[in-house]
């Protein structure tokens, strides 16, 4: 797939993951405009870091999978989803809205270890029982190269850390870092669980 060099951008506090679900609510009229025209052109956006008036250098493309809800006075629900990973090269002020030239950035290759990935996925399903109480299915043709992403995605970890998850360029490294922040995240979702199930056995609830 040709994707263009010259997107629109979404500039939010918000990092967005290739195959990671986002759903937004489209409510400012520039940004409605720009929703318009991707509709339209069945167009991809730029999803980037914006936070303390600093903008990031790398961002990720959204597909918008689905129209949610249109509102009378304009506003829009929308499904995305993440596509493609871009590094921007040029801010463009020149329309209602911004745009970008970008330039997409692929993996380095790198060998993923099945050994690792087991350590990983069993340490992720703890995490994700804790959180959400139930198991973590997988697809049967989810792509081994965005499991990283897909992890981090249902994860309650700082911008930062995604940020850092969506430049590196190595799915072996993005394994890695994942792996660090949930072994480092498991004692708290622990006691937190302890701490609920006495709540629930003495009649009191959790703040």
């Amino acid at each position: 797939m040709l994707r263009p060099t010259r997107i629109p951008l979404f500039p939010l506090d918000v990092v967005l993951l290739p195959a990671m679900a986002l759903p937004l609510h489209i409510f400012e009229p520039r940004y409605r405009l720009m929703i318009a025209r991707c509709l339209d052109e069945k167009l991809e956006f730029g999803m980037i870091l914006a936070s303390n008036n600093n903008i990031a250098t790398m961002g990720c493309t959204a597909e918008i999978v689905r129209k949610i809800r249109d509102y009378p006075d304009g506003r829009l629900d929308i499904a995305t989803e993440g596509r493609a990973i871009f590094r921007l090269t040029e801010l463009l002020d020149e329309k209602d809205y911004y745009e970008g030239v970008v330039e997409y950035v692929a993996d380095e290759p790198s060998s993923l270890d099945a050994g690792k990935r087991a350590r990983l996925v069993t340490t992720f399903e703890q995490a994700h029982e804790f959180l959400f109480g139930q198991p973590w299915l997988q697809g049967p043709s989810e792509d081994e190269a965005t499991l990283a992403y897909r992890m981090a995605a249902l994860l309650p970890i700082e911008l930062e850390k995604r940020q850092e998850l969506l430049e590196s360029r190595s799915e072996s490294h993005r394994r890695d870092l994942v792996l660090g922040w949930i072994n480092a995240l498991l004692p708290r979702l622990s006691d937190r669980e302890r701490a609920r199930k006495r709540a629930g056995g003495n009649g009191h609830t959790l703040n």
